[in-house]
């Protein structure tokens, strides 16, 4: 497994920048040379340590040399980010200063404290957020809902990642107590059980396989699930992977929908629907479901619960179609791309529904779901793991 060295080298130079400029700043105001030595030093051992890592030889196995480098990243990127938004706001004052001739008072201070509470924040999410637990409660709308189904209540969870844990069951065992306390009537996964490969998944499985409701557990595929970001020795080892990630969510007592449904009963003549999709992604993940192989019919007037990973599946090929009949589409993937304040995540540059429920213009929704694990930086700042309780109405 290598790593790609430009991106590196990238932000290393963008530190020797930032960190050149505010040495020169730093003296200029007069910050003893005690203070200076010590970011010297600081900003030394964090390139080093940087440089070291990414250089040093992996394993495409090596999941332990995978995390050492995402945690030296994240570490490298808490100094960086802060430092570069104060010489931001201090070349701001320097840019005023020089058309205004006046010297603007307390930008330094300004900027430290930018600095301070940037890195402050970006080591709350990694330390504390992300074994958060927020579990959001939703009432849906469904017109045609039997009414045997009325006040029916499902738990979505999402994106775990197991292998964000290591073989720390620790955070998940809190997780399927809550569920379980929530006392659903059943519990559906939207995708990305592990990063790279089954075997992230084994430690969990006596945890997970804890989850209980009265109709069962369901889950599906989501891109993560595959094996497509590890390196395989041949096609049949990946396939192989697959196939054993599938078997251990059997033991767990999990049923899978791949590109399948079942039908839940209720009282005589009342029946729900519920549908689950292979990954359908948009570039550059892989498509590996197909709604019409799930459920052929999917015009006709039964009521329908679809599980499928990436929301981009029900933007593109089911919000406001009157030819495909599905009341409540069930997703995760976008992690609100783990960053998520005051309501406002840089998810929405990507996915416009990245978090929470969305009506389509015939009245059909979706939820998505913003998961419970990481992936790239293992911290959620803001975007706290999320558990929904979904409760379904007629109208």
């Amino acid at each position: 497994m290598r790593v790609p060295l430009l991106p590196v080298m990238i932000l290393l130079a963008v530190g020797l920048l930032v960190d050149w400029y505010l040495n020169r700043r730093m003296a200029r105001e007069g910050v003893s040379r005690m203070w200076r030595k010590i970011h010297q030093v600081v900003a030394a051992v964090a390139s080093a340590a940087l440089l070291i890592v990414a250089v040093a030889p992996k394993k495409a196995a090596d999941d332990e040399s995978l995390a050492l480098l995402m945690w030296t990243l994240f570490a490298y990127m808490s100094l960086y980010l802060p430092k570069c938004l104060a010489a931001v706001i201090m070349l701001v004052q320097q840019g005023i200063g020089f058309i205004t001739h006046r010297k603007l008072k307390g930008m330094g201070i300004a900027a430290a404290v930018v600095a301070v509470s940037v890195f402050i924040l970006m080591w709350w999410g990694a330390l504390i957020n992300r074994f958060s637990i927020d579990v959001k409660e939703v009432e849906v709308d469904i017109p045609g809902l039997p009414a045997s189904f009325d006040g029916y209540r499902i738990a979505q969870i999402s994106d775990i990642h197991t292998g964000t844990y290591g073989n720390d069951t620790t955070f998940l065992k809190r997780v399927v107590d809550c569920v379980n306390g929530l006392n659903p009537d059943i519990i559906m996964f939207t995708g990305d059980i592990v990063n790279r490969h089954s075997t992230e998944l084994e430690p969990f499985v006596n945890t997970l396989g804890q989850l209980k409701a009265k109709d069962g557990v369901l889950s599906v595929m989501g891109n993560h699930d595959y094996g497509d970001y590890y390196v395989w020795p041949s096609p049949e080892a990946r396939l192989q992977d697959i196939e054993n990630l599938q078997n251990m969510q059997a033991r767990m007592g999990w049923r899978m929908l791949n590109n399948e449904h079942m039908i839940l009963r209720g009282n005589p003549g009342d029946s729900l629907v519920v549908i689950g999709v292979e990954n359908i992604g948009d570039h550059p993940f892989p498509v590996y479901g197909s709604l019409s192989k799930a459920y052929p019919e999917i015009s006709d007037k039964s009521v329908k619960v679809l599980m499928s990973h990436n929301p981009r599946h029900w933007v593109d090929s089911i919000a406001g179609r009157e030819d495909v009949n599905v009341a409540l589409t069930l997703a995760g993937h976008t992690h609100a791309m783990q960053i998520e304040l005051f309501g406002l995540s840089p998810a929405v540059y990507r996915y416009k529904t990245w978090g929470g429920l969305y009506p389509d213009s015939l009245g059909r929704k979706l939820y998505v779901n913003i998961g419970m694990g990481e992936v790239g930086i293992p911290a959620r700042i803001g975007a706290t793991p999320e558990i929904t309780l979904i409760t379904l109405r007629s109208k």
